[in-house]
C-alpha cells in the first residue's frame, strides 16, 4: 500500500536543502508512541520506503509539491495515516510546511518497473563501501546481492522460506549511476545508486499461477529494492499500461528493445 502526501511550503529555499533524512525523520517522528518506534535504532529491515519530492524544483510559497511513502504492511501506512490526521504544520529541516492532504492507494502489478530513487547496495559491508557500477561492472555481484536482499526481506517479514532459481528480473536497462548526499546531525554522508528500468514476464507468472511469486514481487514493489529503504532508496514505481497505437510501436521496437537491454533472459 501507498500513501501520497502533499504539502504545502511556507517559505522560499531551494530544493537541494530538503535531503532523504528530513523525510525518513518526518515518517518516525509521525510513528513516535506508537508499536514501529522501538523498530527505529534496530538493525532490522523497516519495511518501508519513499519517493523524492516532486516535482523537483525550487520550493515556492504555497506551490505544491508531494512525495510517496510505501511499504508491503498495509497497517504502517494505516498508523501513518493515522498520525497525519492530526498534523497541520511541520518542519523539513529549518523549513516549514503545511499538510495539504494525504491519500492512501495500492499500486497494481506490472511488467515494466522504473526506479524512483537509486537502489543502494553495499559492497563491503564492513567499510561501509556501495555498489558502483564505474568501479565493479561485472554485474553478476550486482544481481546475486538484490534478488538475495529482496528474498531475505521476503521471508523475514512473512516468516517464510521462499525462493527460487531463475534471476529476479527478465530484462534490467540501466539507464545511470548517481551519488546521493545526506546530512545528518553536521555530518554528511555520500551514498552511491544506481537507476533502472526492469521488465518481468508477467503473463507467464501469471499462467504458471505461482501465486507466491505474485506475492514476492508484490511485496518487493512497495517496500523498496536493495537497501537503506527506510532512508528513501530503492523506491520503485510501475510504468503506466500503454496505448494501442503505444503497444504497437513497443512491439515494432520489441527486438531493437531487447538488443538495448544490458540484461535480457528469454524463457520456453
Amino acid at each position: 500500500m501507498r500513501l501520497i502526501i502533499k504539502i504545502l511550503p511556507k517559505e522560499i529555499f531551494a530544493y537541494e536543502e530538503i535531503n532523504k533524512y528530513f523525510i525518513h525523520s518526518f515518517i518516525w517522528n509521525l510513528l513516535k508512541d506508537t508499536e514501529f518506534s522501538k523498530f527505529h535504532d534496530t538493525n532490522k529491515f523497516k519495511f518501508f520506503t519513499f519517493s523524492n519530492i516532486f516535482p523537483v524544483s525550487g520550493f515556492k510559497f504555497n506551490e505544491e509539491k508531494q512525495f510517496v511513502v510505501s511499504s508491503p504492511n498495509d497497517y504502517f501506512i494505516e498508523t501513518v495515516a493515522k498520525a497525519l490526521r492530526n498534523t497541520r504544520y511541520f518542519k523539513l529541516g529549518i523549513h516549514e510546511f503545511e499538510l495539504k492532504e494525504f491519500k492512501k492507494f495500492s499500486m497494481g502489478l506490472k511488467q515494466r518497473w522504473e526506479t524512483a530513487t537509486p537502489i543502494v547496495l553495499y559492497e563491503n559491508n564492513n567499510t561501509n563501501t556501495y555498489y558502483s557500477i564505474n568501479r565493479n561492472p561485472d554485474l553478476n555481484f550486482f544481481l546475486e546481492r538484490l534478488k538475495d536482499n529482496a528474498l531475505k526481506k521476503f521471508n523475514a517479514f512473512y516468516n517464510k522460506n521462499f525462493g527460487f532459481e531463475e534471476p529476479l528480473f527478465d530484462r534490467m536497462f540501466f539507464k545511470r549511476q548517481v551519488a546521493t548526499h545526506i546530512r545528518k546531525n553536521q555530518a554528511e554522508f555520500l551514498f552511491l545508486g544506481t537507476l533502472w528500468e526492469f521488465e518481468i514476464d508477467l503473463l507467464r507468472i501469471n499462467r504458471e499461477k505461482n501465486e507466491k511469486k505474485i506475492k514476492f514481487y508484490e511485496f518487493i514493489m512497495d517496500c523498496g529494492l536493495g537497501e537503506k529503504n527506510s532512508f528513501g532508496f530503492g523506491c520503485v514505481n510501475m510504468q503506466r499500461e500503454k496505448g494501442w497505437r503505444e503497444k504497437k510501436d513497443f512491439q515494432a521496437n520489441r527486438r531493437q528493445r531487447q538488443d538495448k537491454a544490458l540484461i535480457s533472459y528469454e524463457h520456453d
